[in-house]
């Protein structure tokens, strides 16, 4: 047998069909996709509460503050009024992490975290497209060149951000099988 052969047949998988996330993986996507689901969808109600009254409020002055923003689109405001596009497609994109996280034979814990961060960011903005009429609620404002403003975000939008940075990460951390040819 060659050493190809061995590791294939040694794997756990090999032979007996499906290998289902085990109890600390499931721990790890799940708390982190429900608690973060839980704080982004609070941040946004309190933020929003409080901001009714003054509209906005600094944080580190003329750097950071919070506002009321609400954006019909994705990301930079593609596909701005289209609602049902956004819904469908934030719909499929959390189905696609979770069948992933469950059927994808992910070891990794932090490529298990990422999942979990994307999927709380998916399930908030998408809590926002059904029952905010179709506007995702945004508050970070960040000015990052004097005068000039980066797009008003939310906490959704922040675990995203960050979960696509650790499966960058994770992919760059793994090791490429090496060839035996």
């Amino acid at each position: 047998m060659t050493q190809l052969n061995k590791q294939q047949n040694s794997r756990p998988d090999s032979n007996c069909g499906l290998v289902f996330p085990d109890l600390k993986a499931h721990l790890i996507f799940w708390l982190i996709s429900i608690c973060g689901l839980l704080l982004d969808l609070y941040s946004k109600k309190i933020i929003f509460q409080r901001l009714s009254v003054s509209g906005s409020f600094n944080i580190i002055d003329g750097i950071l503050r919070f506002v009321m923003a609400e954006n019909t689109g994705a990301a930079f405001g593609i596909a701005a009024g289209k609602r049902f596009l956004l819904v469908a497609t934030s719909a499929i994109a959390l189905a696609g992490v979770i069948a992933v996280f469950i059927f994808g034979h992910v070891r990794c814990r932090l490529v298990q975290v990422a999942l979990g961060l994307f999927a709380a960011g998916v399930a908030g903005n998408l809590y926002d497209r059904i029952f905010n009429d179709g506007r995702v609620r945004d508050f970070i404002d960040v000015v990052y060149w004097p005068g000039v403003h980066w797009p008003a975000f939310n906490i959704a939008d922040s675990m995203l951000c960050i979960s696509v940075f650790l499966l960058i990460i994770s992919t760059l951390r793994t090791q490429k099988p090496q060839s035996n040819v």
